[in-house]
């Protein structure tokens, strides 16, 4: 089933402020908590397709690739973006959002109630370098990524400061009244467990760190500078907690032969004064292979073959671009003296005078052409 608008599923236009999404968010996350919808699937997904729109708009990098890319930006992979969020992740990363409105009336989530909060691990940058041909069919990285994970033996006991809820509360009085107010417990960082043992190689927080090699499922279509995600592949958290992700950079690396513009290519392909004038064929690269093409009779330089379909996938799945093979017919710098003599005698020819015809067309209609 295809996703829906994340915009939709908030219930708020492009333009929305970053107030106005936080606002709408956070009356979804009211109606379909669970808490207030036990044991309602439909609820708990509604729940986690806010959850995952919210992670994507609230975040201005990430929406702008949203707006430009759509749900592809971050999912044509598997495994990437803010699909295939849990309650973890959620209650991990915006449990503020619930706290503040609920007056600690859920529980079990970290919104404020007593339960157990659980802390989310660091994220991961890795920067992954792409030829066209991977760009172009879509590819599988496996790549070794060094990240901490808890350390073999250690084990850990419930915080005595927070009692395990990874939040301490206090009261203040002040003019209004008496206020209450929880922050992150400062013993355990908000964890809610301490270390009771651990090896000698481990940090102060039981983790140490160890290479793994984590296979990568990257798109076809993808740009230049395009981040991707990876969920739970990122540095482990201390105790129970979650683990971080893992962002992935994406570096395109220049073609030999061919320029990249959006979904098209573009190919420079020069010929003979004879072949142009005698007409011949050639083979040229593509993003699949070798392809060989004819290039008529008499073609002009500045003529620009369009071979449809044999660019780059769009990453919205629009179909593919076109490659645009660009004729430059090369003239001859030197000549020996029989050939000048030849050229000599054709200069009065009517045959090699310019007669430019009407589907000959200028430099700036072949311009327009390139972006229709």
């Amino acid at each position: 089933m295809a996703k829906r608008d994340y915009y939709e599923i908030l219930g708020i236009s492009k333009g929305a402020s970053a107030s106005e999404i936080k606002k709408a968010y956070r009356k979804k996350a009211i109606e379909f908590h669970p808490d207030k919808n036990p044991d309602d699937k439909t609820a708990e997904a509604k729940f986690k397709e806010a959850a995952e729109a919210y992670e994507v708009l609230s975040d201005a990098d990430k929406k702008a690739r949203y707006d430009q890319f759509g749900h592809q930006a971050f999912e044509g992979g598997g495994g990437f973006g803010g699909g295939g969020m849990n309650m973890d992740d959620i209650f991990s990363q915006f449990g503020d959002i619930f706290g503040g409105g609920f007056g600690g009336g859920f529980s079990g989530f970290g919104g404020g109630g007593g339960g157990q909060r659980r802390v989310k691990g660091s994220n991961l940058r890795i920067r992954v370098k792409l030829t066209l041909e991977e760009i172009a069919n879509g590819v599988e990285k496996k790549i070794k990524v060094k990240r901490k994970v808890q350390a073999p033996g250690t084990t850990y006991r419930t915080c005595a400061t927070c009692q395990g809820t990874g939040q301490v509360t206090r009261i203040t009085n002040t003019i209004l009244g008496r206020m209450q107010t929880s922050a992150p417990c400062n013993t355990c960082g908000g964890a809610g467990q301490t270390i009771d043992k651990k090896p000698a190689d481990a940090d102060a927080q039981g983790l140490k760190i160890a290479e793994e090699t984590v296979s990568i499922k990257i798109p076809a279509g993808v740009v230049d500078g395009m981040q991707l995600k990876v969920s739970g592949k990122g540095n482990e958290a201390p105790g129970n907690g979650i683990s971080g992700d893992l962002l992935v950079a994406i570096e395109e690396i220049d073609h030999a032969n061919l320029q990249r513009e959006g979904d098209n290519l573009h190919y420079d392909l020069y010929v003979s004064f004879p072949e142009a004038v005698l007409g011949t064929s050639k083979e040229i690269d593509t993003v699949t292979g070798k392809v060989r093409i004819k290039v008529e009779a008499g073609v002009q330089s500045g003529k620009i073959l369009r071979l449809r379909g044999k660019g780059i996938p769009s990453i919205n799945g629009y179909g593919k671009g076109d490659l645009l093979v660009h004729v430059n017919v090369w003239t001859p710098k030197t000549l020996n003296k029989q050939q000048k003599q030849f050229f000599e005698e054709m200069l009065e020819d009517d045959h090699f005078s310019p007669k430019p015809e009407s589907s000959d067309k200028s430099f700036f209609e072949k311009v327009k052409d390139m972006f229709s």
